[in-house]
């Protein structure tokens, strides 16, 4: 799914993360860009871009139809083996296509990482991922 539609449509897509609306009346609002720097989660970039099931259930890239809630729990599931274990209650991963369709937080707890392209790196994969992970927006 590279975009969730707008709910009530009304707003063309647009890059970023979109707040969660509880009503179709609320006003769109989008949600901040960060950066958050872990040895473990640029692990994870670096499984993600090696290991293509992994891939797969996180972003549903070759199982386009992989249900949202597939990959939230697959999200959740990766982040709680990381060491310390990081616990959130709605975590996603978006390919950087569906971040620069524009992305609609489907609950007011939902977290939003991005995965960033492997076309971006060479050579060592591990620091890539670090230095990716501060500049694309979200960047798991």
């Amino acid at each position: 799914m590279a975009h969730r539609p707008h709910p009530g449509g009304g707003r063309p897509p647009d890059r970023g993360v979109w707040k969660y609306k509880a009503n179709a009346n609320d006003p769109d609002v989008k949600t901040a860009d960060f950066s958050y720097q872990n040895d473990d989660i640029a692990g994870m970039i670096v499984k993600a871009w090696t290991d293509s099931a992994f891939f797969d259930g996180l972003v549903g890239d070759t199982t386009p139809n992989l249900p949202i809630a597939t990959r939230k729990n697959n999200a959740k599931a990766a982040l709680q083996s990381l060491h310390p274990p990081i616990d959130l209650t709605s975590p996603i991963v978006l390919t950087e296509a569906e971040y620069d369709d524009g992305w609609d937080m489907d609950d007011a707890n939902q977290v939003v990482f991005v995965l960033p392209n492997r076309g971006r790196q060479s050579g060592d994969l591990f620091e890539s991922a670090r230095l990716l992970m501060a500049c694309v927006p979200n960047g798991i």
